[in-house]
């Protein structure tokens, strides 16, 4: 599972040309799912991204989370995350899991790291068409790699 992890003042999703919903302060997480992901590595990210300690505190050091802040988070899949580039100019998603096996790790992942966060939640739609507008705090943007935790 990968995750691009943005720090916004604000962010913007449109799905479908038509419905929107935003966040203000907090994270936009770009999340990618392979087939071989699991409840561990879903348990492992959600809680990552909560205590990721990437606003600032008073002084205007990076030493304040998701959770310090109570800040918001809005959290899109991202099948695209997965796109090998080594032959040719056409990106591959081999190791992008098939949207069935995709749809009810994406939907877990929301709810496991909602249950570390007071503020919303908002999500895409899985599959859907749709657009983001942000704001990047800082810039401030942060891969993460459920395979490379260790």
């Amino acid at each position: 599972m990968r995750a691009v992890v943005q720090r916004v003042k604000y962010a913007r999703i449109t799905i479908n040309h038509s419905e929107k919903k935003h966040i203000r302060d907090g994270s936009l997480i770009l999340l990618g799912i392979e087939e071989s992901d699991n409840l561990n590595d879903i348990e492992w990210l959600a809680g990552k991204i909560a205590r990721l300690r990437i606003f600032n505190d008073d002084e205007k050091r990076m030493n304040l989370s998701l959770l310090d802040i109570r800040g918001e988070a809005m959290v899109v899949s991202q099948f695209t995350l997965h796109a090998s580039t080594k032959k040719g100019n056409r990106p591959s998603w081999i190791r992008s899991a098939k949207p069935e096996v995709a749809e009810p790790i994406y939907v877990e992942f929301v709810k496991v790291l909602g249950s570390h966060l007071e503020n919303k939640i908002v999500t895409g739609d899985f599959g859907a068409h749709m657009e983001i507008e942000l704001v990047n705090d800082g810039p401030v943007t942060i891969y993460l790699d459920t395979k490379q935790k260790e």
